[in-house]
């Protein structure tokens, strides 16, 4: 392994809410350079899972290892990672301002979508949903940290604006590790170096031959 190569591990989680079991046999790696895919249907635990990889959802037990060594709490390290949640998270700001906040070059970010460069200076709770995600996704895609976290980045996006996504995971990768959860599967296999399926109960494999593993276990028709 290259020395300045990074490695994301969890394993050894185990999750459960009121004796009903969530997570369970769980292993993922993401490393840099590389795009970790993670799919599975609706309530098969992957936003926890997320979750607990950022540090942010304590679980009954688990193990996060960067270089195999243990991080209690990911999120509190500095440049180690950030963390894109379906919900809406970025305070009603200015592009400008969140860019600042977030170390992200407003350039950087208007270089792959000009169109943003028309809401510079406006505040995000004036523009639509789908802008609205957008700057998010970018915020944490662009941010000078080792790992990233996207959860559902393709949601609300059209076409045309989650293939120029892709094209800025695909760039990004070469200087950090980046995990993407998403159920557009063709579009995360495109991008992904190696991807995981998550089956009940909140199990993951590692995916060798994924069309057609993905089929086998009913996850497409």
């Amino acid at each position: 392994m290259d020395k300045n190569q990074k490695v994301l591990e969890a394993d050894s989680i185990w999750l459960e809410y009121d004796g009903r079991k969530i997570l369970q046999n769980i292993y993922l790696k993401a490393e840099t350079g590389k795009v970790t895919g993670l799919l599975g249907r609706n309530g098969v635990g992957k936003s926890s899972l997320l979750r607990i990889i950022f540090g942010t959802l304590p679980a009954q037990s688990q193990s996060v290892r960067i270089n195999g060594a243990y991080v209690a709490e990911p999120y509190k390290q500095h440049g180690l990672l950030r963390y894109l949640p379906q919900h809406r998270f970025a305070p009603n700001l200015s592009l400008k301002t969140l860019c600042s906040c977030y170390d992200v070059l407003l350039e950087q970010m208007v270089a792959y979508f000009p169109e943003l460069g028309e809401h510079t200076r406006e505040k995000i709770n004036s523009l639509s949903g789908g802008k609205v995600r957008l700057i998010e996704t970018m915020l944490v895609l662009l941010s000078p940290v080792s790992f990233v976290i996207l959860d559902e980045p393709f949601t609300h996006l059209s076409p045309v604006v989650t293939e120029t996504l892709m094209q800025v995971i695909t760039d990004q990768k070469a200087h950090k590790g980046i995990l993407v959860c998403d159920h557009l599967y063709h579009q995360v296999l495109a991008i992904s170096d190696a991807a995981y399926l998550m089956v009940p109960v909140g199990r993951t494999i590692l995916l060798t031959d994924p069309l057609t593993e993905l089929s086998a276990y009913g996850y497409t028709l």
